[in-house]
């Protein structure tokens, strides 16, 4: 399961596929320093996204 006190690294090395989600959010730096060390918590707030939306679409992705 995806939380948000994972980091945006974390979630991509786990399932690749959930770049597609980060995408579509503007979330543009999936490889940046920031990603390696920001949860999604504090990239969903940095970005102005809901991140119990973030969550249930990057689960969704990720395990079904």
């Amino acid at each position: 399961m995806i939380t948000r006190d994972m980091t945006v690294a974390e979630v991509l090395a786990r399932s690749p596929q959930t770049a597609q989600v980060f995408l579509s959010y503007g979330m543009h730096c999936l490889d940046c320093p920031t990603a390696r060390g920001e949860s999604i918590e504090e990239a969903a707030e940095a970005h102005g996204i809901n991140v119990e939306e973030l969550l249930a679409q990057l689960n969704r992705l990720a395990y079904h």
